[in-house]
Parts: structure tokens; sequence; C-alpha cells
């Protein structure tokens, strides 16, 4: 039997075993030790997941698409149920059927059933709310234990990140850990050195855990919302004076989460009806068939490519032909700064209170080490490091850290 750490992402999943030897990442889609969170039910057959589902869904396959699945926790949608063909099923039920996946790909890779795991969790599912914190907790666990899991435990995911990185570390020093995710922003102060790592009771190294939900989607979300849904009317006035498109159709198109709302077939109908009352309803039209066509999650996949290209390369053009022939937007990272700022400030404004949750000041932080794939982002990364600036950078895996971190923990705790 092998103990197992599951990193449950909202963008991104991994799951590290802890056997014999050193931590590893399970492969989880062929080659690949990072699995989409995503899940893809077609008409007929059984689900896909992962990269398979998002290319399903691209190739025209008739069937329902679902991302961004974590960020169902800790709000009133888990409790709901949401159309999959002629059926209605939970999202409890949606998120099981992935991780029941997750779990079976990883007793293929460690040879072994998977009974015991230790379990991701961002420092705060909902900011602000202990008790729906405690209730998403308590949901994650639950559905783990009926996916055939026997024992588990949790541990925060920038905890998990120190105990991978602690494995590099010759002496002893203060770092804070950055877990930028695609749906929560996660910090924590660990004194960090590798004599510590086998101690059964890590507590007094442990002085500051801080997050917020802020993460990779909602950068998405922003620039959608300012550099895409202004071509589809987003913000163009109706005839009658003084009134714009509604503003709540454009944020459901623009959020993961909520885009399969908006195919209820009265919203297509609601739509028609406002393109007929809009100053612009040229714009209206390209709307009316996003949602008609149920092209919502094809756009969100397209904005999050067109800001991953824009980070690296400084600027891109998002091809809107799948609306009409010849539509495309330029956006430059100037564009991406401007409209998503604020977002990397509210992430790097927990780090004031980390800190003063540790009783430290900025300058006794040795290294500051960045996993999560909004790392990614400079304008994140230079408001973080803004905070400590006299830490070393310490680049930690992208995606993996969590993963290897937590296997690391459930080795502690089961092995």
């Amino acid at each position: 039997m092998t103990a197992c750490g599951l990193d449950f992402g909202t963008s991104n999943t991994t799951l590290g075993l802890h056997g014999a030897g050193e931590p590893r990442l399970a492969a989880l889609e062929g080659a690949a030790d990072t699995l989409p969170s995503a899940i893809f039910f077609p008409r007929q057959g059984e689900p896909l997941v992962g990269r398979a589902a998002m290319a399903a869904y691209v190739e025209g396959q008739q069937g329902r698409l679902m991302r961004s699945l974590k960020s169902v926790l800790g709000t009133s949608l888990i409790d709901e149920t949401t159309p999959v063909g002629r059926q209605r099923l939970g999202f409890k039920a949606v998120i099981g059927t992935f991780l029941a996946e997750v779990k079976a790909r990883g007793e293929a890779a460690a040879g072994s059933e998977l009974r015991q795991v230790v379990l991701g969790r961002p420092v705060h599912f909902v900011d602000g709310d202990a008790a729906g914190d405690a209730r998403a907790q308590v949901v994650l666990g639950s559905i783990a234990r009926d996916i055939g899991f026997a024992e588990l435990s949790f541990q925060f995911e920038p905890i998990a990140a120190s105990l991978d990185y602690e494995r590099r570390v010759i002496g002893e020093e203060l770092a804070l850990i950055a877990d930028i995710g695609g749906g929560t922003s996660d910090f924590s102060i660990v004194r960090i050195a590798r004599s510590h790592a086998g101690r059964a009771d890590r507590a007094s190294d442990i002085l500051a855990n801080e997050g917020v939900r802020v993460g990779g989607t909602d950068f998405d979300r922003q620039l959608s919302l300012a550099m895409v849904m202004p071509a589809l009317g987003h913000g163009s006035p109706l005839k009658r004076k003084g009134l714009s498109m509604p503003v709540g159709i454009y944020q459901d198109l623009a959020t993961w989460s909520s885009i399969n709302r908006l195919y209820d077939g009265r919203t297509a109908r609601t739509i028609r009806e406002l393109e007929r009352e809009a100053a612009r309803p040229d714009l209206v039209a390209r709307l009316a068939r996003a949602v008609e066509d149920e092209r919502g999650h094809g756009l969100a996949l397209d904005v999050e490519a067109a800001k991953i290209r824009v980070a690296e390369a400084g600027e891109t053009v998002l091809d809107l032909a799948v609306l009409e022939a010849g539509l495309s937007v330029g956006i430059a990272h100037a564009d991406l700064v401007r409209h998503t700022g604020l977002l990397a400030e509210r992430i790097a404004g927990r780090i004031a209170s980390c800190l003063a949750t540790a009783g430290l000041a900025a300058g006794d932080i040795d290294a500051l080490f960045l996993t999560g794939g909004s790392t990614r982002l400079s304008h994140v990364r230079a408001a973080i490091g803004a905070c400590v600036p006299t830490a070393r950078v310490i680049e930690g895996d992208t995606f993996g850290s969590v993963g290897t971190g937590l296997a690391i923990e459930a080795g502690r705790r089961y092995g």
C-alpha cells in the first residue's frame, strides 16, 4: 500500500506518491504529471478528464465541459445540481467522478491501491467566512472517502510546497512560500532546515499562514471583461437613453464556474430580445452566437491562452473568428497589467498580514519560494517581491511543488 498526496487544484491537479525512496509525482495523462482540472461528459460514452476533456470540447463533440471544479467548494453551488445530458448531477458527484479517475490513474502508476491521502487545501477556501471554509474542507473530505480513501488528512498547500523546497536547503532559513494558483493565493512563513525534516511535529516551524481567494482564473475573468466582452456588446448602450447592456450575462460568460448557467435556453432568448433593443445590435449578435453555440468555454480557454502568450511574449492577437469572420482582439502586456493590476496588489497585500502574524519584518525573510502557475505573471511576481525585497527568489516546480510536498507529508504521517 502506498500513501499519496493529492493536490486538487482549480486549474491543474497532481498526485504525489510516497513509497520506497524519494517522493514522486504520478503520471496522470500520458507522460504528464499534471492533469487539467476539467471533465467532459459526452452525449454518449464515459466522461473524459484533463486534456482529453478539453480537446473533445474544442473539436466540437456534443456534450458538457466543466472546469475549475474546485471553485465551487465553499459556495452554495456545491449543494446544487447541474444538467449533464438528459440528467442532472450534483457538483459533489462531478468532483467525485474527476477525483476517482485521478485516484485510479495514481494507483496504476503506483502499482498498488491508494488508501491513505494527505489532501492539499488553500489557507482559505473562502475569504472572511470561517464556517464556509470549514464546510468546504468537510465536503472535500467526504468526497475523498466516497471514492475509496480510508485514511485522510489535510495540509495547507504552501506548507506542502515548503517541504519540497526544504530538500534543497543546506542550513537554516526563514522562507516565505508563495503559492499563486488558479483559484487562490496562499502564503506561509516557515523555518526551513533539512535537519528539521524528520521531526514528527513541525508546528513550531510554521510561523504564519495567509491567503486570499484570488488566482489565475480571476486574471482571466478581468482580461476577458476588459478586452473581449466589449466586442460582444459589454458596456454598449441600449436605444433607451441612459441604459446599457446588463453586465450579469458578460460576468457569467467570463467566469468558468458560471458559463453553464447561460446554456438554459432562456438566456439565449433574453439576449435576442436585448439585440432588438441595442444601439449596437451587431455586437450583441456576437454575444447571442456565443451563447447559442455554447462557445463560452472555448472563449475562456482562448483568453487563458492569450494571457499566457502575453506573459511570455509581451503581446498577442486573440482570434475570435469563431464568432465572426475576421474578428480579433490585440492584447499587449500593458493591457494585462492595467486590467489585472489590482488583483496583483490584493495578492501581495496579504504578505504584510503574514509578516505581522509571524512577528517579523520584511528584511527577516531569507528566501521567497514561488510556485503556482500565476507566478509566471511578471507583475504578480514584482508585487510579491517588493514586499520582501532582500529575500532570494527561488523558483519551485510551477505545478508540482505542492503535490510533491503532500507526498512527503503523506510519508511522514502514514509511512
